[in-house]
Formats: C-alpha cells, sequence, structure tokens
C-alpha cells in the first residue's frame, strides 16, 4: 500500500507558508513505512529541528482503479479518517531551494500518523467535515473539508491519472491552516467532530 498526500489543498495554509496556489493539486507520496505504528510515541528525528505538525482528513481506498471519473469517486472509498503529515520544516526549506525533491522531509519513518477509521455512512456530507487538532490540550488547527481548493472526488480522479490505486492505499487530503512545531513531551489529540481519532505524544 502506498501513502498519496497533497499539498496546498487550504487557501490560509497556503498562504501561511508563503507558497503559490497551485493550478492542480500538489502530490508526494509516502512509503507505508512512513505510518506511526499504533500506540507509539513520535521521535523526533535527529535530522531535523524544526518538525511541524499537518492535521488532514484521510480516506481510504477500498478497490483497484485508473483513470476514475469524478462521478464514480465515491464508489472507491468507504472509510474515512483522521491523520498527521509530520514535515520536518527546516529540511523541506533545505531542499526546496535546491530545487530538489522533499521526501527526505515528508516521508520519512514515523512521518505519518494514521486515526481510527469511521465509515463514509456516519457523515451526511463528506464535503462538509469538521476537524481539529490539539496540542497539549489547545485547539492548534482546526478546518472543514468544504474548505478544500479540490475536494475527495476530485482528488481521486486527478491522482488516479497518475497512479493506480490499489485496496488500502490512503490519501492525505491536505492540511488546513494552524501548522507548527512539536517538541518533546506534547501531547496531540486529534478530532472528528467530536470523536477523538488518534492520541499521540512526541519523544
Amino acid at each position: 500500500m502506498k501513502l498519496i498526500c497533497i499539498g496546498r489543498n487550504y487557501t490560509e495554509h497556503i498562504e501561511e507558508l508563503e507558497n503559490e496556489r497551485p493550478t492542480d493539486p500538489v502530490v508526494f507520496l509516502k512509503p507505508d513505512t512512513a505510518i506511526l505504528l499504533k500506540k507509539q510515541p513520535f521521535f523526533i528525528p535527529d535530522f531535523s529541528d524544526n518538525v511541524h505538525h499537518e492535521v488532514e482528513i484521510l480516506v481510504k481506498i477500498n478497490r483497484v482503479g485508473k483513470y476514475i471519473d469524478r462521478k464514480f469517486a465515491h464508489k472507491y472509498y468507504q472509510e474515512i479518517s483522521l491523520g498527521i503529515d509530520f514535515t520536518a520544516r527546516d529540511l523541506q526549506s533545505q531542499l526546496k531551494a535546491k530545487g530538489l525533491p522533499w521526501e527526505k522531509a515528508k516521508a520519512f519513518d514515523g512521518s505519518a500518523v494514521v486515526g481510527h477509521w469511521l465509515p463514509v455512512s456516519d457523515f451526511k456530507d463528506v464535503n462538509n467535515i469538521n476537524f481539529s487538532l490539539q496540542k497539549n490540550e489547545d485547539i492548534v488547527q482546526s478546518g472543514n473539508t468544504s474548505f478544500m481548493l479540490w475536494k475527495i472526488d476530485e482528488l481521486i480522479e486527478y491522482v488516479s491519472k497518475y497512479f493506480t490505486l490499489k485496496i488500502g492505499d490512503i490519501i492525505f487530503t491536505g492540511t488546513p491552516a494552524g501548522v507548527g512545531k512539536v517538541i518533546t513531551n506534547d501531547k496531540l489529540k486529534g478530532f472528528i467532530e467530536n470523536k477523538e481519532m488518534f492520541s499521540i505524544t512526541i519523544k
């Protein structure tokens, strides 16, 4: 399985990092080794002094698909979750400045938190889901899928042009504003509506 991640999908996040607004979804991959094991803390890697949390809605693919038409995209997922795309921002900035790929800053071991899964049937509208991230009991990120530049079904259509989607693949749909540095002993909790989806400690 693979993790397909979308960058720059919320306007306010684009602005906070002073990035250019893309004309197409920004796509990058994480390997399965990026998934943080259940009940394990996140260890800040020794190659970064500025790891950021980025909370995101996740979608799990449930059938094989290629060149998926948007009107059929809803048939390719039945579960939604919440996760974190941890980013070594200092390393990413260095790589971007040199015009180099930035997988080392995004796809390192343990850089992907995957929370509990909820059935799509739990939601009246997948394009109107509230989600948030707490750091040490304070809300630091909050968003709603209605503010995505590209909605879930649009992302599935777009990504499937380039990559065959397989059962178990996970799409990270992008983060809203509020990303920030994590430090040792921080406690992060993610919520969809009022349901806690994950809880992790930073080491």
